[in-house]
């Protein structure tokens, strides 16, 4: 096993090989066992929003109750579509709390399309629609139902976050290396590429519990952890059952039913890369799809036409 990041992805214009992006991939056989891997899958990585649905696992342990479509949300990186939007605001007056409680930032649509609709329509940067408030709304609901103040549920030492952390070093096996600050301002608890498989796995094979629930919400509601528009929600879509998420800086973790869990970092941040990767290792582990295998083409364009390709190199 390499212990450093490898070449995954080659850019191609016109048949010749113009630049790499190196990353890490780790799959899970059915067992979690690891069954092959490229890369380094064993030291820590910032996962940035791979993390939510174990963030809101915590959250339904600790007491929040939401429907799974809201759960879904919590669970999110949303797109700033209306839907989306709603959720937000219904979670939070679901405890009697307004969007000045948010502290996430504020930020346009994720979307780009829904974003330069904001904007022709006059609209601005708010905390609601940063990518985020869904989680940060599932966390202050959880803060309300336990009595906890919500003035400072981001501060790691609050009782939310402490429980955020136990959960996570219990899904993931390992303990957390690092506690960085996220995007959002939120905490931000490490793991490696194989912890992270991990965890998602548990909740992927949960038949009850908290677990069950979260991997329900999302296989419901994938247009809930992403938006319309994204290949988060087209891979969920394409494989019956899976769960996944996708995380900035270029990360991904995506379980299956039968226990088969994958988890990939791409070293550079290069968001390109991340589907061209996942469609391979899903690819290189059996699991056909020709709408997954659609999310991982990436063309690379010149005078007007298709010239190229970034592709997978492992």
């Amino acid at each position: 096993m390499s212990s450093s990041p490898v070449v995954v992805a080659e850019i191609v214009r016109s048949g010749f090989v113009e630049g790499h992006h190196r990353g890490s991939v780790v799959a899970l056989a059915a067992d979690g066992a690891v069954d092959w891997s490229v890369g380094d899958v064993t030291s820590p990585v910032l996962p940035r929003s791979c993390n939510k649905p174990l963030q809101a696992l915590a959250m339904v342990r600790a007491g929040l109750d939401l429907p799974p479509d809201l759960l879904a949300l919590a669970c999110g990186s949303h797109s700033g579509e209306q839907v989306h939007l709603d959720g937000v605001r219904r979670i939070l007056a679901s405890v009697g709390l307004g969007e000045e409680a948010l502290q996430t930032p504020l930020d346009w649509p994720y979307d780009p399309e829904v974003r330069l609709a904001h904007v022709r329509a006059g609209g601005e940067k708010t905390q609601v629609h940063m990518n985020c408030s869904g989680k940060h709304a599932g966390m202050l609901a959880t803060c309300v139902v336990n009595g906890w103040d919500t003035a400072t549920y981001l501060a790691p030492d609050h009782p939310l976050q402490q429980a955020i952390l136990a959960t996570f070093a219990e899904l993931t096996g390992e303990p957390v290396d690092t506690v960085a600050t996220d995007g959002c301002g939120a905490p931000l608890l490490s793991a490696s590429l194989t912890g992270l498989a991990r965890a998602f796995r548990a909740l992927a094979v949960a038949t009850g519990g908290p677990e069950r629930r979260i991997a329900e919400a999302i296989r419901q509601h994938p247009e809930m952890v992403s938006g319309t528009t994204r290949d988060e929600r087209d891979v969920l879509i394409a494989l019956p059952g899976a769960i996944g998420k996708s995380g900035a800086e270029a990360c991904h973790v995506l379980a299956l039913p039968d226990g088969r869990a994958f988890a990939l970092k791409i070293d550079d941040g290069a968001e390109r890369a991340r589907p061209v990767v996942l469609a391979a290792a899903l690819r290189r582990s059996g699991v056909d799809s020709e709408a997954v295998a659609r999310t991982g083409v990436h063309e690379l364009h010149g005078g007007g036409r298709v010239v190229g390709e970034i592709r997978a190199a492992f």
